[in-house]
């Protein structure tokens, strides 16, 4: 299709709700390092190497997906919204699931190479449980992302990403100055990851709280070994 109609490579990202013709995607991870690579759709393209990026691009975000299962009954309808609309929660539910593994293969890594160890999905009730330590809650639902354990400090880490700026990154970066206040006078630290492009237009209320905070942290500094450094501080 990519040979005989080369504009619909210049549609794809239109697909994933997405305006942008650029994208510098992670598409490897590892303990040891972020792997990123470069996908473009500004014009139409039958080239081969053009293709074959094409073909890795709908394949990993699960696009193709929508077309090897038929999910898209009316592709006109949901490139005007309508479909894309109903699915838009879904899609930032899968953000915030990626950003989480991501940082767990960097914790995970971490606690193998230290023996330490660690709970995904962590409440009060799990952490007595495997830890014998007790971690006091603001709210009895509060589910941690990750509780680390290093064998004397349990560390609680909460994770996010935000491809888009809005509101609810500014009430994120208010619950979180709350949520430390709260566990720093129970002697618990707290370490916050968060990235995406959406934190751009959003920078006053992310400057706040890594002002206010003591470990504010994204991906690059995950990379660069700054999380490792931390939990392995209070031995």
């Amino acid at each position: 299709m990519l040979k005989k109609y080369p504009v619909v490579n210049s549609v794809l990202p239109v697909l994933l709700a997405c305006r942008e013709k650029n994208f510098n995607i992670l598409t490897k991870y590892t303990g040891d390092g972020l792997q990123y690579d470069k996908f473009t759709f500004k014009q139409p393209s039958a080239d081969d190497a053009q293709i074959e990026k094409a073909l890795n691009f709908v394949k990993g975000t699960g696009l193709i997906n929508l077309f090897t299962d038929e999910k898209i009954k009316n592709v006109v309808d949901y490139v005007t919204g309508v479909e894309v609309g109903l699915d838009s929660n879904g899609r930032k539910n899968r953000g915030g699931t990626t950003m989480e593994n991501i940082v767990e293969v960097f914790i995970k890594k971490i606690c193998d190479d230290n023996g330490f160890d660690y709970i995904r999905g962590a409440t009060s009730k799990t952490i007595k449980a495997k830890f014998n330590k007790d971690v006091p809650v603001d709210k009895s639902s509060r589910i941690f992302d990750f509780a680390v354990y290093n064998k004397k400090q349990i560390y609680l880490l909460e994770t996010n990403f935000y491809g888009g700026g809005g509101s609810k990154l500014k009430s994120t970066a208010g619950e979180y100055k709350s949520l430390y206040d709260f566990l720093r006078k129970a002697g618990v630290p707290f370490i916050w990851i968060t990235d995406g492009q959406g934190w751009k237009t959003t920078e006053r209320p992310l400057e706040e709280t890594f002002n206010h905070i003591d470990y504010l942290l994204n991906l690059s500094m995950l990379e660069q070994g700054i999380l490792n450094k931390i939990i392995k501080d209070n031995l």
